[in-house]
Parts: structure tokens; sequence; C-alpha cells
């Protein structure tokens, strides 16, 4: 109770903005205020099988399943969570959002046989660089809230490739061309993966590294990333 009170005296001396609106948030809510949550562009199949998030693989590599939670739209101010949460060291937003997506699709099977969630890995100097990875710490927010083991050690990216914002869609595939590698096949043989991303736009990186999970024998695949590019 102490807590409760101390937060919403912190509250009250330092009140905290709606990343998307920038509205005051009250005392309960992170990040996102209520209204905005309210009107979240949700994607709006993403409890379905064979969303439009899943075809985008279809095709390209075998999935169990996929699914995003908002579309991420360039004149669209929701794409603020992804900012902040990316470029502006806000790296809680991630946690907070990923336990709100996760919250949605615990109503499904989503997460039915899923053993393990693996975040795409940034290389070591960039991760230097940001601090963090924030497609881990969406991950993490998934994990706590499904109590789906997280595992950051068994995928690792090589190579430091040059961001992928700006490239075309060609580019983009040849950017992360052999970037990342499976360096403890042995921990995820046989087993369901959930591959996690911060922003899923033409699936570019998330096929290069399920492309290598893919190749340890056994494994399933299914992605989930924060924002859907439509």
């Amino acid at each position: 109770m102490k807590i409760d009170w101390f937060t919403h005296f912190l509250h009250l001396l330092f009140p905290q903005s709606c990343v998307v609106c920038g509205g005051r948030l009250l005392s309960q809510d992170k990040y996102v205020c209520f209204h905005c949550k309210a009107e979240m562009p949700l994607v709006r199949d993403r409890l379905l099988k064979g969303n439009e998030v899943e075809q985008r693989f279809w095709g390209q590599l075998p999935i169990e399943r996929a699914s995003s939670l908002f579309y991420y739209i360039h004149e669209n101010n929701y794409r603020r969570i992804v900012i902040q949460l990316k470029y502006n060291g806000q790296e809680e937003i991630g946690e907070v959002m990923g336990k709100y997506m996760a919250d949605g699709l615990l109503q499904t099977d989503f997460f039915e046989g899923i053993e393990v969630i693996i975040p795409v890995p940034l290389h070591p100097k960039k991760r230097k660089l940001r601090g963090y990875n924030q497609s881990e710490c969406i991950a993490l927010g998934v994990s706590k809230a499904t109590n789906i083991p997280l595992d950051t050690v068994t995928v690792e990216r090589k190579v430091a490739n040059v961001t992928q914002t700006h490239k075309n869609h060609q580019e983009r595939w040849d950017n992360v061309e052999n970037i990342f590698a499976v360096i403890y096949p042995e921990r995820i043989q046989g087993k369901h993966i959930l591959l996690i991303d911060d922003v899923l736009t033409t699936g570019a990186t998330l096929l290069s590294c399920a492309g290598e999970i893919s190749k340890v024998s056994g494994v399933k695949i299914s992605i989930l990333t924060l924002a859907f590019v439509p």
C-alpha cells in the first residue's frame, strides 16, 4: 500500500505523458493512456489463424503461426510507441507493450505448445550503443505474461548490418543475408520457438533469423511482433 501511495504521489509531482497523444497519464496507466489504448489501430485479424501477418510469410518459410499487435503507419501517432522504445531510451515500453500484446493472445491458442521465446538479437556493438535490445524488452513482457522461458543466448547477430530504414524491398533482403547464427543448437533442438521482433515490414530480418533457426533439427517457429506495416 505504501508503494501505491508513493507511486501516486510521484505522479502528482511529476505527471507522466502518453507517448501517443502527449496527454497526462493517470497513475494506473503506463506510457499509453486509456483513450489511446482504446483507439489503437489493432491488426484486425491478429487473433485468427491465417491472418494477414501470417500471410506475409506464406511461400517463404514454414511457420506455425504469426501475429502483430498494431499497424505501423507513418502518418499515425502510434508509431511513437516504437520510436520511443527504439531510439529514445524508453526500454520499459517494450515490456509493458509485450505484456499487453500477450494478454490479448492468451484468450486464443496462440501460445499453445510454444516452449521458448527468442528475441531477434542485436549485434553486440549496436546493443552497447543503444544500451539494450528493444526486441528483447518486448519478449520479456511476453515471457512474464505467459511464463514461457526467454532465451537470449542461443541465437546471435554476427554481422553489424546497417539499419533497414529507408531501404527498398530488395535492399532490405540483401542487407540481412547471412547475418545470424545459432550458437547453441542443442538448446532448441526439437522445440517450438516463438521469435519476437519490434516491427514487421517486409519480413526480411525475421526470415533471415528464422531461416537459421529452421536449420536446427525438429524446430517449429512462430512469429510475434509489436507492430506491422500493412
